[in-house]
């Protein structure tokens, strides 16, 4: 094949080497509009598993390229004042200009044609000329842009200004963060060492800082002089240097995270940060790029055309190409918002940030280093108020509420069971709930209970509003309170536009067939074209509801339940007040966020009157409508919790969604901890996170982090009723309770868990 290059940098070349060791008869050339010895950046960073897969296609550049790396085990956090260092990472750097350089002599050894100094404006003319043509052309890809519309480029621009520099101060025993408070706001490094003299040191800080300090309007040496005295006490008297002379202005930039439909259009393909960029934070740029360019070299001689090359090449690459640009996004979100974490003291702090990105976890920092998180865990249960503060994991340190403490953090959510009859529980609620509550789980949720007959999601669905419903919950808390040491809580709520539908195994939010009952909301707005329009309430309808709830809370305290939950989330009737999406009124329930909540902060005074002082209630709201800035987003939803926090509620269940048919969720593991996250750390509020969390790792991850104060998670514990007990058997923990007479089988189990770590090692 005649092949052309676009673009001399690491993509480019390592696919021309690829190729041509795949087949000598190539005819192969790389266009480069610089320099041979150009080089804009400073260091990159690779992984001993990237440094794998290049020895195993070119054992000759891996080992030339391997001698010039600076490894390093450790990553080090200062953060007010304190440097704390963490091992286990493995990761190595190289200078940029280095690896250009030999990659470039590589090229020539095996006959590569390298052009330098070549502008290309327009790659038709190459797609013409060559067999085949790769446009890695970098981040302002004018191939990309040329072929817009094929390509269909996202490029999102992120807030956050970082400058790239380097320094002769050493940063040879790890990959250091470095956060410095200024007159101006935060600002901080990220510092690596690349060769024996040079370390990179990248500056970023938010826009509203940069603006402060008027970085924009600085030369390059000004702006340099300016970073030079911000973090004068780390760099030993070295220089900041820059070697971006070329540009004009203080070289300041925002990060450009690329992503493309496509990735191929007859014969040109796009690599590297031309196709997908990944945000320096994670140091994979490189990686994907060297090893997306050994992918399509492979498939070139392995596929019978152009296209199915190609096609491949997208279809394997992309997967791992957006499992990368997840994790980026995870971590440059994490340092947009860094602000909200830097009051975290520094042991929270430093996990926070090494689990940013979701690709660290708890028990995957375990293996990496068993000493500081040892350390790590012993400090979350000193602030927990644990009696002995020993290294547990996080999800069984104990947690006060008021006059109400948990023995651990893990909640088993709300889970509509539509097994009551008239409002009643029955003999399943009692297995249900009780199976649960012996399960080892700290609180215990019954599903939202409602406060009237019309107040029904489902005829399935519970009430407190008979004297039979009391005496049938009654029955269950005693149960509960007299054979284990569980909490539990009563979720009361009202279904307002989404009641009066079928069972949810049936048609899910739909109308009865027959025998549907009338219903209210804070406007005539249907949650469906299927579904009957509410009545907008009057005055006198909210009087009745707000009693409703006072009634309510008043039995489910005669029953006994340890705490109590107003669900205001997912559509039902205070929600329908919330959301501007279903709240049309013109008074003063309508408009402003202030007039939706008043309604619902009057049904919670109402309430928390009438419940004991010494009990907590905690509220459920929907963190993101998921339909842009037209409904509740989550900058809105700290405001909202801002209120429930100041009128006294003392926890929030940070939930999402289920507010409207237009909603299009972004789903994922963990997906609505950020909204948590975002809550507990801009407002102080207690939260508790909920949604597709599954693995004690997720449990532990977050609370360790401080994204929340529990955790709660609903479809696990209605595949195993005993999930707490058997993730503290995988954990190893022995310091759960176990009912008495099940106490033989937590004896096998834990041995059975030894027996299995004994054997293949702890994973």
């Amino acid at each position: 094949m005649k092949v052309a290059v676009l673009g001399g940098g690491p993509a480019g070349l390592y696919f021309a080497i690829s190729m041509k060791l795949r087949n000598a008869a190539h005819d192969i050339t790389v266009f480069e509009r610089n320099k041979p010895d150009d080089t804009f950046g400073w260091g990159v960073v690779l992984s001993d598993e990237t440094l794998d897969n290049l020895a195993e296609n070119d054992p000759v550049s891996a080992e030339r390229i391997r001698e010039h790396f600076a490894y390093w085990d450790d990553i080090a956090v200062v953060h007010k004042g304190v440097r704390t260092l963490s091992t286990g990472h493995g990761f190595c750097g190289i200078g940029r200009m280095r690896l250009l350089i030999l990659l470039q002599e590589r090229a020539r050894e095996l006959g590569i044609n390298l052009q330098f100094q070549t502008e290309i404006d327009d790659p038709r003319p190459f797609m013409a000329e060559y067999d085949m043509v790769l446009a890695a052309d970098g981040l302002n890809s004018r191939t990309r842009t040329t072929f817009a519309d094929v390509f269909k480029p996202d490029i999102d621009v992120r807030k956050c200004k970082f400058v790239w520099l380097g320094t002769h101060q050493k940063f040879d025993d790890a990959f250091t963060f470095i956060f410095e408070k200024t007159e101006h706001g935060w600002v901080w490094a990220h510092a690596y060492q690349f060769d024996d003299d040079t370390a990179t040191f990248i500056v970023e800080c938010g826009p509203e800082t940069w603006e402060k300090f008027g970085f924009g309007d600085m030369s390059q040496q000004e702006s340099i002089a300016v970073c030079e005295r911000i973090f004068k006490d780390h760099l030993g008297g070295h220089k900041l240097m820059t070697n971006a002379n070329h540009i004009r202005g203080s070289a300041w930039i925002n990060f450009p995270r690329v992503l493309c439909e496509r990735w191929s259009h007859e014969n040109i393909a796009l690599m590297g940060d031309a196709a997908a960029s990944a945000h320096f934070s994670i140091g994979s740029g490189t990686k994907l790029a060297l090893e997306s360019a050994i992918a399509l070299a492979e498939y070139l001689h392995t596929e019978p055309t152009l296209k199915e090359a190609f096609e491949k090449y997208e279809d394997a690459r992309r997967l791992e190409v957006l499992r990368l640009q997840s994790a980026a996004r995870n971590s440059l979100e994490w340092f947009e918002e860094v602000e909200r974490y830097l009051d975290l003291d520094p042991v929270q702090f430093n996990y926070s940030l090494l689990t940013r990105s979701q690709r660290i976890s708890h028990e995957n920092l375990r293996l990496r280093d068993p000493e500081w998180l040892s350390g790590a865990e012993s400090w979350f249960q000193q602030q927990a108020g644990a009696e002995d503060n020993a290294a547990r994991p996080p999800m069984f340190a104990p947690y006060k509420l008021r006059g109400l403490t948990l023995k651990n953090r893990v909640v088993v959510s709300p889970m509509a069971q539509y097994k009551a009859v008239d409002g009643c529980p029955t003999d399943w609620h009692m297995v249900h709930y009780c199976e649960r509550a012996k399960g080892g789980a700290g609180l215990v949720y019954i599903e939202m209970t409602c406060v009237s007959p019309e107040g029904r999601i489902t005829p399935g669905c519970p009430g407190f509003y008979k004297p039979e419903h009391e005496a049938a919950w009654t029955r269950i808390v005693d149960f509960i309170h007299q054979e284990t040491d569980a909490k539990i809580c009563a979720q009361i709520g009202h279904s307002g536009p989404k009641g009066s539908t079928q069972l949810g195994w049936q048609e899910m939010d739909a109308p009865l067939k027959e025998g549907n009952w009338p219903l209210l909301a804070a406007s005539d707005v249907s949650w469906s074209e299927k579904n009957q329009t509410p009545r907008a309430m009057d005055r006198a309808d909210m009087d009745m509801v707000r009693d409703q709830f006072v009634s309510a809370a008043e039995m489910a305290e005669r029953c006994g339940f340890d705490m109590l939950e107003l669900h205001y989330a997912h559509g039902y009737l205070l929600s329908s007040f919330i959301s501007p999406l279903t709240n049309r009124r013109a008074d003063e329930y309508g408009g402003s966020l202030e007039n939706r909540m008043r309604y619902p902060l009057e049904i919670f005074h109402a309430v928390r009157a009438v419940w004991p002082n010494d009990k907590p209630i905690s509220v459920r709201i929907s963190a993101n409508d998921w339909v842009g800035d037209e409904g509740v987003t989550p900058e809105e939803a700290v405001e909202i919790a801002r209120m429930l926090q100041e009128a006294g509620v003392d926890i929030c269940d940070v939930s999402a969604g289920q507010t409207s048919k237009r909603a299009r969720p972004v789903y994922g593991r963990m997906f609505q901890t950020p909204f948590s996250d975002r809550i507990r750390n801009e407002t102080g509020m207690a939260t508790m996170a909920v949604g597709n969390i599954y693995e004690p790792d997720h449990v532990n991850s977050i609370l360790m982090a401080g994204r929340a104060d529990l955790v709660c998670l609903a479809r696990p514990h209605l595949a195993d009723p005993y999930w707490t007990l058997h993730a503290a058997a995988t954990l190893g923990d022995k310091g759960v309770t176990w009912p008495d007479p099940y106490l033989p089988g937590r004896d096998q189990l834990y041995r059975l868990a030894e027996r299995a770590e004994q054997m293949t090692g702890k994973v």
